[in-house]
């Protein structure tokens, strides 16, 4: 993968195809490929990037205390330096929530928006029906935290996964090196953890974003992972949804056909780059 040197990092990249831009943003403890499943069909229509960001594998990890603000001028610095923008920006997990926010501040950067199951679990303490989900979904993090602040990696990543996102049995389930990427990119999660603003997000700006929108999520995702996309829709009016049926948290890795094929079509009928409003 090449090398982009932006905000004083080194980030590898690949982009593969020709058309109008996607770039993949990947969650947390994972890197890009996560998207190899997805990249070759997408790239047959579309100029694809995929990225590792910053912390994570082959991109470098910077000394001192990271934000995910450092990471959408990331995603911003890159869509600019390799002629990208505007792009479609399509996110899983925390990279949904650092496309939200590059999309509340850079909406010129952007030709449509698709996020799937964005963490903002501060967005449901405000949710009295929601109290109890985002208290376990904190309690789970603050477990995983504990593990990783005590050298313990794989037992940390081992919770998150079984316990906090997938279920039981799913850490056991993954290939070695699946899980080594989870280890070895345990320190970012815990860098990530320390920023107060990896679990929330400020809407307003969202509101006047007036790009296409698609909002995804898995059907047997588990609750606290669904429910802030009802927060987020609530910012976006105009957003669609859309479930995948018998897919979790990361629908382009396990479900890689029904995730192509919703998003091209997303990107067909209604995530072409808006005639005004730039």
């Amino acid at each position: 993968m090449p090398i982009a040197r932006v905000n004083g990092v080194a980030l590898h990249y690949e982009l593969s195809g020709s058309g109008e831009p996607i770039v993949l943003v990947h969650g947390s403890w994972d890197d890009a490929s996560s998207w190899r499943r997805v990249g070759p069909a997408l790239s047959r229509s579309h100029r694809v990037l995929v990225y590792d960001r910053r912390g994570h594998t082959r991109s470098e990890r910077p000394e001192g205390p990271g934000s995910l603000g450092e990471d959408a001028a990331d995603l911003a610095a890159l869509l600019v330096i390799l002629d990208l923008a505007p792009a479609h920006v399509a996110a899983n997990s925390l990279g949904g929530t650092i496309a939200l926010r590059l999309a509340g501040e850079q909406p010129a950067l952007f030709r449509s928006l698709t996020v799937h199951e964005p963490p903002l679990f501060a967005l449901l303490e405000r949710d009295p029906e929601a109290l109890a989900l985002t208290k376990r979904a904190r309690a789970g993090m603050a477990a995983v935290v504990e593990r990783l602040e005590a050298g313990d990696d794989e037992a940390g990543a081992r919770l998150f996964v079984d316990d906090l996102t997938f279920g039981p049995g799913s850490w056991a389930g993954m290939s070695a090196g699946l899980r080594g990427m989870f280890v070895a990119n345990a320190p970012t999660f815990l860098d990530e953890s320390r920023d107060p603003e990896q679990l929330a997000i400020d809407l307003s700006p969202l509101r006047a974003f007036d790009r296409p929108v698609l909002l995804t999520h898995g059907s047997e995702s588990k609750p606290h992972l669904v429910k802030p996309l009802d927060h987020v829709a609530q910012a976006l009016p105009h957003a669609r949804r859309l479930a995948f049926g018998g897919a979790g948290h990361v629908p382009h890795a396990t479900h890689p056909d029904d995730y192509v094929s919703a998003l091209t079509g997303f990107l067909t009928t209604g995530g072409r780059k808006p005639e005004s409003g730039r």
